[in-house]
């Protein structure tokens, strides 16, 4: 793998120095928008085959990482559940823990809540796949505070928007400290030994806080990549500072080169001001590729994408989770409603990409748009849903052209791919992009090593303080956390 690094340009950040090189990384998201399913080529997306076959061909083609989404309760659609969106999806670690038996290289990247999981509990079930996988492991950290997903877990509204973060950096504070219990050495290297676990190599680690509170004596040694790594998404100026602090990753929403340069200048930023180093935290934005021979086959090949992401079906109900009522009397090729929705603001039933929006106002502005373009509702929301940020089409040399340039100015340290199909959906990508990548020198040609934190070129971290540097006296706030005591004992 090369490692050479290019010179900073007019464009980035001070401080930060272009690797030159990009990773790739695969999001199995599961049914969706997004998602080709109504097509003969799509395979299940439950069977562990198609989880096998798509993380498979990602180490094939050296990904870096293969990634799993969460969903902790299933959209709904009318008060009834969403059967044209995200359904389905297996509990993430029991298939990460599954296809580490089946990889040797790539990372297992594990979404996970911090609002709806214990630190201790999630911390060892994390570890614990850290260990399986030797080094492989990653948790993408995301937060939850409303009522509706907690109904689920009897906990609805019980954290305040407002305080979301506050309370996930208590918990990556108090996970991190329990993966940092265990000393270096701390396991028998033979059999002559006088002991497997050396005697007080194990810290017990103590967090009193305001929605939880934790004793625990860690029961797993770290593993070889030292601790599981850390993703995040939050994009609010909130969650940028948190993933400046506490992030080794970010999966961002900013895949556009100008865009994604603007995002690493101010994440570089937020880094150094965390007393982290400008190199500290990898990139790398949600992305959809659709590649071909040439650049006229590759439109033909989004059309027909297209068409089959945004049927009528979808284009009708999609209009519905805006409009809160029933539009199936209206024609998906005809033009936008011409009644108003009955409900003022979406709400969260309807899921992140729609939750919140001015109904009655999208609506207007909809309606007018759809009409100064000509569009039907069938192509208003097939534009509206077409991931047109996200998406690279064209040939396999015109997009490794563009890619090339993402690599030479540091804009990103990579990519996290939605395949559109499963589970062929990354076949064209390793078997005709990655060779132009790395004839332009800017992809890998081996792992670096066996460990998620080694391919991805990132450090080992340094150990969490303990008693004396981190808290003081127990029962005093820990600067940052939520007025918490996060306390580490031999």
């Amino acid at each position: 793998m090369s490692h050479s690094t290019h010179p900073a340009t007019d464009s980035t950040p001070s401080g930060f120095t272009p690797s030159g090189q990009l990773q790739l990384g695969v999001f199995f998201q599961g049914v969706n928008s997004g998602t080709v399913w109504k097509s003969a080529e799509s395979g299940s997306q439950t069977d562990f085959e198609s989880f096998r076959r798509i993380a498979q061909t990602a180490e094939r083609g050296l990904f870096a990482a293969f990634f799993l989404g969460e969903g902790l309760r299933l959209r709904e659609h009318l008060g009834r559940p969403h059967a044209l969106d995200v359904a389905g999806r297996p509990d993430a670690q029991t298939a990460l823990a599954a296809l580490a038996a089946v990889t040797t290289n790539i990372g297992l990247v594990a979404t996970q809540n911090t609002t709806y999981n214990d630190p201790a509990d999630l911390a060892h079930r994390l570890s614990t796949l850290d260990l399986l996988s030797n080094g492989r492991a990653a948790w993408n950290i995301v937060t939850t505070d409303n009522a509706w997903t907690g109904a689920n877990f009897r906990r609805g509204g019980y954290l305040d928007h407002a305080d979301r973060y506050t309370h996930a950096e208590a918990f990556v504070e108090t996970a991190k400290r329990i993966w940092d219990a265990w000393e270096d050495g701390a396991i028998a290297a033979s059999a002559s030994s006088a002991r497997w676990a050396a005697e007080g190599a194990v810290r017990r680690v103590r967090h009193t806080g305001k929605h939880y509170s934790v004793d625990v004596t860690p029961r797993l040694p770290r593993s070889a990549q030292y601790r599981p790594v850390l993703f995040q998404a939050g994009d609010s100026p909130e969650g940028r500072d948190f993933a400046a602090r506490q992030a080794d990753v970010i999966f961002s929403a900013h895949p556009q080169l100008d865009d994604a340069l603007d995002f690493r200048r101010d994440i570089v930023e937020r880094t150094l001001r965390a007393g982290r180093g400008a190199q500290d935290v990898k990139i790398m934005p949600a992305s959809e590729f659709i590649l071909a021979a040439t650049p006229q086959e590759a439109l033909e090949k989004k059309a027909w994408v297209r068409e089959l992401q945004i049927g009528p079906q979808q284009a009708i109900a999609y209009l519905e989770q805006f409009w809160g009522r029933e539009l199936q009397g209206y024609d998906p090729d005809g033009p936008l409603p011409d009644i108003d929705p009955v409900v003022e603001e979406t709400s969260e039933t309807r899921g992140s990409g729609f939750h919140g929006a001015k109904a009655r106002q999208l609506a207007d502005q909809w309606r007018a748009e759809a009409k100064e373009k000509g569009l039907s509702i069938r192509q208003f929301v097939s534009a509206k849903t077409s991931r047109g940020d996200s998406t690279f089409t064209g040939s396999y040399t015109e997009v490794a052209d563009r890619l090339a340039e993402y690599a030479r100015t540091g804009a990103v340290d990579g990519f996290n791919i939605s395949p559109w199909l499963i589970p062929s959906g990354l076949d064209d990508i390793v078997n005709h992009l990655v060779p132009e990548l790395q004839e332009r020198g800017v992809y890998p040609t081996e792992y670096a090593g066996r460990t998620l934190r080694e391919n991805l070129g990132l450090a080992t971290p340094v150990r969490a303080a303990d008693d004396a540097s981190a808290t003081g006296a127990p029962g005093q706030a820990e600067a940052g956390v939520e007025a918490d005591s996060v306390t580490a004992q031999a």
